[in-house]
């Protein structure tokens, strides 16, 4: 069993907190770039609620 599976088999049924972690890790490392790398940010945040959390945008409002 690879690390990635060990991963997605604790946070099921946790997607919700998945969301919440990947969205705070996101916003912190804008803050720290400054915005600089907004676009990749995103990308990367909805990569990752793909693979472990919820996909897609479908609790989160736009973003400006």
């Amino acid at each position: 069993m690879s690390m990635m599976d060990k991963i997605k088999q604790m946070l099921k049924g946790h997607e919700s907190q998945a969301d919440k972690g990947i969205d705070k890790a996101g916003d912190t490392i804008d803050d720290k770039t400054q915005g600089t790398y907004k676009g990749q940010i995103d990308t990367g945040q909805d990569k990752l609620r793909e693979q472990y959390g919820t996909p897609g945008d479908q609790d989160r409002p736009p973003q400006p």
